[in-house]
């Protein structure tokens, strides 16, 4: 890449007027301004340093893409010039009571903008560009409501690397970007999908979650946002293979175009869509349902991480008494005569052999790994191996028999115990 300022105006400091701060994008805040030679309005980007966006945006000119006019490279007034659209953001005018009155028409009007402005860095910019972060808050909206797709400080040029780390923000965001899988043009497919969501039904996608906690239902759990059951088919369809697990699978902006033209034409749509945004009170409950079966799941994981955490403190603690009683590496039958100990379930024993494996710092213990198979049936050390013992408590944990029932209810001294 060229260094820079090679390839786009330079604009200094002092021929800038800012006014109010109107948002934040990736990596520094956004700032509507007068670039006083031009007499012109714009917005500045200030950032800490130059990097890639200016690059990206300079090569790139398309009107549902936001226009590059320059960049600031003064230290440390560094800032990228853009025009300003001072209709807001997309998702600034969901969430307003404007959106009340929006249409099909409207809706599909924009579902073609967006998808347009994505083809083209996909397809027919001088270098492909993968966005990464396209949300309903990154793309901006002229006074005659044309939407343009902004803020590419997140956007890697697909020909220097598809190895992405995590960047962008987890409602919007596909599984191999939220993992830092290597991506193609599709993880941005994905997030299509997700803001044609938003358009249709004005509502937050997760709305009460924590970014890790959507990542893991998005990752662990294959959860996807709820299309309602009344939406119309059509759009239903599209967001569905925009959301699929494989990015193979998912379609390329050209394809979204296509069926969203199809769509267009389709005379009955107008009526089924409209209705459905107007119905809103009807269906919203399937959304809300479905974000408190997500809470619930979420808290009965949060309860199962503690109940691990508990069971390997009692470990640790039992680990000491018996280190405390013998010099000597504690035989697994001696354990036996501990009351304190209980038996485990299968995955409780088999997550407490996984902590064996990483061990205490976190890392992955090699030679324990080499020795662990699917069973722990030949995880064996020397018997003066510092992990011989620690095995020795959890296969005791495993296998330990219960007592015979004490008392009228039946219940054992562990039980009584626990």
């Amino acid at each position: 890449m060229s260094s820079p300022g090679s390839s786009f105006v330079q604009i200094k400091h002092e021929d800038l007027l800012f006014y109010e701060n109107c948002g934040g994008g990736s990596f520094g805040s956004v700032y509507r301004a007068l670039w006083i030679s031009q007499n012109k309005e714009v917005a500045v980007k200030k950032l800490l340093k130059i990097d890639k966006e200016a690059e990206i945006l300079s090569v790139l000119s398309h009107k549902n893409i936001i226009q590059f006019y320059g960049a600031v490279l003064e230290s440390p007034n560094y800032g990228i010039v853009t025009e300003y659209a001072n209709g807001g953001s997309l998702y600034e005018f969901l969430s307003s009571e404007q959106s009340e009155q929006i249409d099909m028409k409207q809706i599909m009007t924009w579902a073609i903008q967006i998808a347009k402005g994505m083809h083209y860095l996909h397809a027919e910019a001088p270098i492909k560009v993968i966005h990464r972060d396209l949300k309903s808050r990154n793309v901006v909206m002229t006074t005659d409501r044309v939407l343009k797709i902004c803020d590419f400080g997140a956007s890697k040029f697909l020909s220097h690397t598809t190895h992405m780390t995590v960047v962008g923000t987890f409602p919007w965001m596909a599984p191999e970007v939220i993992q830092s899988l290597p991506v193609s043009e599709t993880c941005d497919t994905y997030s299509y999908g997700v803001v044609l969501w938003e358009m249709l039904t004005r509502e937050v996608p997760f709305k009460g979650f924590e970014g890790l906690q959507v990542a893991w239902l998005v990752v662990e759990k294959q959860e996807r946002l709820t299309i309602p059951t009344s939406c119309p088919a059509s759009f239903a369809e599209l967001m569905k293979k925009c959301w699929q697990a494989d990015p193979k699978e998912r379609p390329h902006f050209k394809q979204v175009q296509q069926t969203l033209e199809t769509m267009a034409n389709d005379s009955r749509l107008p009526d089924q869509c409209n209705s459905f945004l107007h119905h809103k009170d009807q269906w919203r409950c399937e959304i809300e349902s479905t974000l408190e079966r997500l809470r619930k799941l979420e808290r009965e994981l949060y309860s199962k991480e503690k109940e691990l955490e508990e069971r390997e403190r009692r470990l640790k603690l039992w680990e000491e008494r018996l280190m405390q009683r013998s010099n000597m590496s504690p035989s697994p039958t001696s354990l036996l005569m501990d009351s304190n100990i209980s038996p485990v379930s299968t995955s409780i024993y088999y997550t407490l052999l996984c902590l064996l494996i990483i061990g205490e710092n976190g890392q992955l213990q090699t030679e324990v790994y080499r020795k662990a198979t699917h069973t722990d049936q030949y995880l064996m050390f020397d018997s003066n191996h510092p992990l011989q013992h620690k095995l020795g408590v959890i296969r005791t944990l495993r296998h330990r028999p219960k007592e015979v029932p004490t008392s009228a209810e039946g219940k054992t001294k562990e039980e009584q115990h626990v």
